[in-house]
């Protein structure tokens, strides 16, 4: 069976592997390039004592851009307690602009009216962060311990010294903000064995 020159060539460059090198020349795949850095805002909720952090994911340790605690009086009303933490929360977003937002996740409350308090608390912070857009996603405090220690029954002062062992802080961060740090973090250990990688949206 005859062939022709130009089907000859094309034999030789397939045997050859010269005509896959030139399109692959020619045509390479395109990747997208991954974000160089994210900025992810963790949120402790509590009536009296809100927790914030805000860090920037980069290399070699992530970057801390704000973090502290929004407190309240106790002899304030409930009302003016949630605008202080929804005018504080709003000016951060404004600020450092985070385009993701990691929130304590719900847990078992002693009483109904310590549930209620804290639904008060974390319902005004969710809605001042979805107003501006965030995406919101809720992880217990068990796995942040367990993130973060390595252990998920780990104490408040444990957390807050590998925090600010993790992002290279002056001085240890106080007990909310560390917390709020904490959630930050987690969420940013994509390649850690207790990766956050299958998070609840809120």
């Amino acid at each position: 069976m005859g062939i022709s020159l130009q089907q000859f060539n094309q034999l030789q460059n397939r045997v050859g592997g010269t005509g896959r090198k030139e399109r692959a020349d020619q045509d390479p795949v395109k990747r997208p390039a991954k974000p160089v850095a994210r900025v992810i805002l963790g949120v402790d909720p509590s009536l009296r004592g809100t927790g914030y952090g805000v860090i920037r994911v980069a290399k070699p340790f992530p970057e801390t851009l704000a973090h502290g605690t929004v407190t309240c009086p106790a002899d304030w009303e409930h009302s003016r307690c949630l605008v202080k933490t929804t005018q504080t929360l709003r000016e951060l977003i404004r600020e450092h602009q985070p385009t993701i937002c990691i929130i304590e996740g719900l847990f078992f409350a002693q009483n109904l009216k310590t549930a209620l308090i804290m639904g008060e608390a974390r319902g005004a912070a969710l809605a001042v962060i979805a107003e501006a857009g965030l995406e919101i996603y809720e992880v217990a405090p068990r796995k942040v311990k367990q993130a973060i220690v390595g252990y998920g029954a780990a104490q408040k002062i444990a957390v807050a010294k590998m925090v600010q062992r993790m992002l290279q802080l002056a001085e240890l961060p106080a007990p909310d903000a560390a917390d709020a740090l904490a959630l930050a973090l987690t969420h940013s250990l994509e390649n850690s064995a207790y990766a956050f990688s299958d998070p609840k949206r809120v």
